[in-house]
């Protein structure tokens, strides 16, 4: 089977999806650009199928890559035979590939190797026979050589021994056979290194579980936890199992020579093969526990990056704090700053939060605030009981508030590029405006974050940087290609995530729209230095230039389909200038005529067809305006200590892990509904229920304001008419 037929049966997709699209990636092609623009060849493969083929193909075509290496290798050895070369063909993963390649590599010098230059090979085999009439002893005496370093016979059976343990130690076949006994049947086994030391892994003091049952969340917490030192685990395999498994292969009798090989296997699987077997499981349980959370992360970004946004609303962002009081930035709904301030609304005196609350309100009626934005770190609790307040006290503004995640605002607030947009303006006043932005356009803004910054995932710190990194960008990149941008107004950081666009080329065109106005047209990105045909066609379709020459750029439709656009308009009896009119005549044509027909008139894919005339018909259209909007809240604020068994509450989801979901219900902490409790039925996954930015309904089960934990759930609890 080839690489293209294992990833179609592997992904059950046909083989020519597979091919198709695995020679636009190697084309160069982006995923963004093939998901959207390739549908026809690809059999309209999504953006996320088509990250993880290509994964998948990177590292078949590495497995490739290290086989032949490894045949290479052997054969220049004089060493390669039919049966080494079908293993060597037949191994699925790296791991299979090398132990094959063990007993042929290069090894530093070991006991084996010294006594194999001592000409003990010999003796070694005639030991592994294992024939009853063989004195191990007496054959011995004729391999003692002293200028070998040989003097006498028990120094030639040590050497002999050496060797026998290195080949059971380099047996491919029974690494397999212990691997996989070790991952079937073996346990994890975790102890505290002080038992009277207090901490939060404190549940793993005394804990074992099966390996096959351990949840992998759990894998990452017990590796933290050893990383800390508070922590020791091990993996063990039942009593005896290895041993037998590793006798039974070599011990053929009870002979003499049986009885060396069996001492010597005994001593590889103690020192040598258990410890390997144990340190490849724990290094693939870690792998697929880190695979399975930047999974999480990168479903819980796609959705917070995706949330809809507050158009068209004057937003305050309230970045609140204690001593050097809160931080005030209104923007328009462009996201221009109309003002800065600091309001001392959490201070000690309560003449100076008189004062700061009066300051704030003149503030919200001054600029007709319609929004706020608390941040949700220190001192946030007290700044959104002073919002609430006068907001009940302006009852006529019709203003609301949401309180929003600050993770990664102090990271953007100290960069290069914040300092760049703002240089007048200290760290917490970009902060305030970062808060501000969020709620406006949560994509537009967290794109000039590092996306493992932003805080929707678990343990990211104990992720592979490079794959969680590469993962992540993955995400920014699909969702800023899905939106689409203006090429007018985008910053260069959202222009950077752009398909075919690198952060060169955005700095160019940014400079290219300082120094020439905006652009006219998309035919204009031409123009930009370093911009060349190929990267036009992989962005264009991804930018729109409002109230261009062209009405087609303004909408996803590619310049390569414009062509297509005008004569379906034609048919219709349309021009170009009715786009974003009434196209009641496009709607009739499309349903009199049908799409199948259509697309072979016009000689376009229908997948392409679809596209195009649902960019024709909401020209413009931003896909997040068709989602719920975020819940805002007005009135009165709870404490934990409000809360009692058994309150229904509506409340935003906000961050997604593997054990369940965290819910903003109006209190200062989250709370958990746990996974058991997300629906009436099994949940294998929280994600398979809810998504960062939903609206729920939920009660609550307990809530214990010491310890700073709320229970819920969702059980039982109505999900209906949340959107109104």
């Amino acid at each position: 089977m080839d690489i293209l037929e294992q990833l179609a049966e592997e992904f059950k997709l046909r083989k020519e999806q597979v091919t198709n699209a695995v020679s636009l990636l190697d084309d160069g092609k982006t995923v963004p650009f093939i998901a959207r623009y390739r549908k026809e060849q690809t059999g309209s493969l999504d953006d996320q199928t088509l990250h993880a083929l290509n994964d998948r193909l990177n590292y078949l075509r590495k497995l490739e890559e290290r086989k032949q290496e490894i045949t290479d290798a052997i054969t220049a050895l004089e060493k390669m035979t039919p049966e080494l070369a079908e293993s060597i063909s037949a191994a699925k993963t790296l791991v299979e590939v090398e132990d094959i390649y063990r007993p042929y590599k290069q090894k530093r010098k070991t006991k084996a190797s010294v006594a194999k230059a001592r000409g003990l090979q010999p003796l070694a085999d005639l030991i592994m026979e294992q024939n009853y009439k063989t004195d191990p002893a007496a054959e011995a005496e004729a391999f003692v050589n002293p200028e070998l370093e040989v003097p006498d016979a028990d120094a030639a059976l040590s050497g002999a021994s050496d060797i026998l343990a290195e080949t059971v130690s380099d047996d491919a076949d029974l690494r397999k056979r212990l691997r996989n006994v070790l991952s079937l049947r073996g346990s994890i086994a975790v102890k505290a290194t002080d038992p009277d030391e207090d901490s939060v892994y404190r549940n793993y003091y005394e804990y074992a579980e099966l390996i096959t049952k351990a949840a992998k969340h759990r894998i990452l917490a017990i590796n933290r936890g050893e990383k800390e030192g508070y922590l020791k685990v091990s993996l063990t395999m039942p009593e005896g199992l290895g041993e037998q498994i590793v006798t039974k292969t070599y011990v053929k009798n009870e002979s003499a020579s049986g009885q060396m090989v069996e001492a010597a296997a005994l001593e590889a699987y103690k020192k040598s093969l258990l410890p390997a077997v144990q340190r490849e499981i724990r290094a693939e349980l870690t792998e697929q526990a880190s695979e399975q959370a930047i999974t999480v992360f990168a479903s819980n970004l796609r959705q917070l990056l995706l949330q809809p946004p507050m158009k068209g609303m004057i937003t305050l962002g309230l970045d609140p704090g204690f001593r050097t009081g809160c931080k005030v930035a209104i923007v328009d709904p462009t996201g221009k700053v109309l003002a800065t301030d600091v309001v001392y609304i959490t201070a000690n005196s309560a003449q100076a939060v008189a004062a700061g609350k009066l300051k704030l309100k003149k503030l919200i009626q001054q600029y007709h605030v319609a929004a706020i934005a608390i941040g949700n770190g220190t001192a946030s609790r007290e700044s959104e009981q002073i919002v609430a307040e006068i907001l009940r006290e302006l009852p006529d503004l019709k203003a609301a508030y949401m309180v929003v995640s600050e993770a990664g605002a102090s990271v953007y607030s100290a960069s290069k590029l914040a300092a760049e947009e703002f240089p007048d303006y200290d760290v917490a006043l970009r902060s305030a405006v970062s808060i501000a932005r969020r709620l406006q356009d949560p994509l537009a803004e967290l794109v000039k974050i590092e996306p493992k910054a932003i805080g929707v995932g678990e343990y990211q710190h104990d992720m592979p940087p490079a794959r969680l990194s590469e993962s992540l960008t993955g995400v920014v990149e699909d969702c800023v290609n899905a939106v689409g941008v203006d090429l007018n107004t985008a910053s260069g950081s959202l222009l950077s995530y752009i398909s075919g666009i690198h952060s060169g080329i955005a700095h160019n065109i940014v400079t290219y729209r300082e120094e020439n106005g905006a652009f006219t047209s998309r035919k204009a990105l031409l123009k930009v230095p370093k911009l060349g045909a190929k990267a036009y066609e992989l962005c264009a379709g991804f930018l729109r230039v409002r109230d261009g020459k062209n009405p087609l750029d303004n909408t996803g439709v590619h310049p390569e389909s414009y062509a297509a656009a005008e004569s379906l308009l034609k048919l219709c009896g349309l021009t170009l200038n009715d786009i974003g009119g009434d196209l009641q005549k496009l709607s009739d044509t499309v349903e009199s005529r049908g799409y199948s027909a259509l697309s072979k008139e016009l000689e376009i894919g229908e997948p392409t067809l679809r596209d195009i005339v649902k960019e024709l018909q909401k020209p413009g259209r931003d896909p997040r305006d068709e989602l719920p909007k975020p819940l805002m809240r007005s009135g009165d604020i709870m404490t934990a200590e409000d809360l009692k068994p058994g309150m229904e509450l509506i409340g935003t989801v906000r961050n997604i892990i593997d054990f369940g979901a965290f819910v903003d219900i109006g209190v200062h902490e989250d709370g958990l509904v746990h996974v058991s409790q997300l629906a009436n039925k099994f949940v294998k996954h929280p994600l398979d229920v809810v998504k960062v930015g939903q609206i729920v309904r939920v009660r609550v089960l307990e809530s214990d304001a010491k310890r700073k934990r709320i229970s819920l759930t969702m059980k039982g609890v109505s999900q209906e008419n949340l959107d109104s």
